[in-house]
């Protein structure tokens, strides 16, 4: 087994620690870059920057110069925080992963970046992503197990929460790329509703889909992230209420996950039902075939069209797996993208149906098919987030259990559409209850 390189932080500690004074701003600001100096060159989570600690420091002071004073610190005062390398910062370079000019990818800073410099959070650096949030990897290796992949595309996002780097990241989903890594790297991964976060900003992979998303080391701390970054919070919604309804999907779609991931997702759906939870067993994507191809057919159009101009003036520098993803989307027709996005209607509209039949809060099923796969060559598969994605539902990754090999697993749980702060609150109870804790 590979030396693993976890050591993850609670982001409402360090939060708090740094509005009281408990924590020292330019201390803090040291540490993480010494142990970006130490720890990094194992693992690749950030993209290299000449003059990092200089940039930090100076940024710490002025923001030290602006609340003097505990009592008027904002919430994510002083904290590090890694942003994905699809999203603009201004003061660093956007590569998105990819050997493109960064002048050619410029533009002005992401609206999820405003909102994190407006809670008091310093840009620890950009975090190394999948080419254009598409399918070639980064060189980012999982914490838990180096010889294995993290995840992606926010391969670097993950692996910088993971061993404990930072607190907080900012990741991307289109179809996996938040829930899985969340999974494959043991930590908290949060993917709000489709839009709540503003994607104004970020490097474009498929429109229909990009949703921006966060990685923390526990519950507490997406739940802390989630009101400073999403749309319209609101906070009564995330009371909590009744403990909620459990639905488990069944038919073709938990089959993909492989044999290992199902036995522990079972096992963690019996914890919760001898919790006294109740369970409700419903088919749910009898067509889930065609589900995938339909996402497929929209995420490929938009995919070529999103880098025509790009890919027109500097297509030999795209990798061979981006170059594919492109050209198959070259060759999908707009009429077909229309029919899926109409079929994705229906789609939301039957499951909206099933679940309320059946009384259901929350959906549950395997974060990732199983445990990281081993090698670098693939961020592995995103098939357990599919659905999901397709259907802009707002879901989360707890970690739950490990594969016989120790590697990580998740327990990925689904809200409904705008119902983020519910999502939290429900996820709270099982977080709980997994954890062995008393109510």
């Amino acid at each position: 087994m590979d030396e693993p390189l976890v050591r993850p932080r609670s982001l409402t500690g360090e939060a708090a620690g740094l509005r009281g004074g408990e924590l020292r701003l330019p201390e803090y600001v040291d540490r993480f870059c010494a142990l970006v100096e130490r720890v990094d060159p194992l693992i690749h989570a950030f993209v290299p920057e000449p003059g990092r600690h200089e940039r930090l420091r100076l940024q710490a002071e002025r923001l030290a110069a602006r609340y003097p004073e505990p009592a008027g610190r904002p919430p994510l005062y002083g904290v590090l925080v890694g942003v994905k390398d699809i999203v603009h910062v201004d003061g660093l370079p956007t590569h998105g992963g990819s050997a493109l000019p960064p002048g050619v990818l410029a533009g002005p800073q992401a609206a999820v970046v405003d909102r994190l410099r407006a809670a008091g959070a310093l840009v620890a650096g950009k975090t190394v992503t999948a080419e254009f949030a598409a399918s070639a990897p980064g060189p980012t290796r999982n914490p838990h197990h180096p010889g294995h992949t993290p995840g992606g595309s926010s391969s670097g996002s993950v692996a910088a929460v993971a061993a404990g780097l930072v607190p907080l990241a900012i990741g991307t989903q289109t179809v996996g790329s938040v829930i899985r890594p969340a999974a494959y790297c043991g930590v908290v991964g949060f993917r709000p509703t489709y839009g709540r976060i503003p994607i104004d900003g970020v490097l474009p992979n498929a429109p229909s889909f990009d949703t921006l998303g966060v990685f923390t080391a526990d519950l507490a701390g997406a739940a802390l992230a989630a009101p400073l970054l999403c749309d319209d919070w609101r906070p009564a919604a995330q009371a909590q209420g009744p403990e909620p309804v459990l639905g488990v999907p069944d038919g073709a779609y938990p089959g993909c996950a492989e044999p290992a991931a199902l036995r522990a997702f079972e096992e963690q759906v019996e914890r919760l039902a001898a919790a006294g939870l109740t369970v409700r067993r419903v088919e749910l994507f009898p067509d889930f075939a065609e589900v995938c191809r339909r996402l497929q057919t929209v995420n490929r159009f938009e995919l070529a069209r999103g880098h025509a101009d790009w890919f027109a003036r500097f297509g030999g520098l795209y990798r061979p797996e981006t170059v594919a993803s492109i050209r198959a989307g070259q060759g999908v027709a707009p009429e077909d993208r229309a029919a899926a996005l109409r079929f994705r209607e229906r789609l939301r509209e039957r499951v909206d149906r099933a679940g309320a039949a059946a009384g259901v809060d929350v959906w549950l099923a395997p974060s990732a098919t199983g445990g990281a796969p081993e090698g670098l060559h693939s961020t592995g598969d995103a098939v357990m987030s599919l659905p999901w994605s397709f259907l802009g539902r707002p879901a989360l990754s707890l970690p739950a259990g490990r594969t016989p090999d120790g590697l990580p697993l998740g327990l990925q749980v689904v809200g409904a559409a705008g119902g983020d702060e519910r999502l939290l609150a429900h996820a709270a109870v099982l977080e709980r209850v997994l954890a062995g804790r008393p109510g």
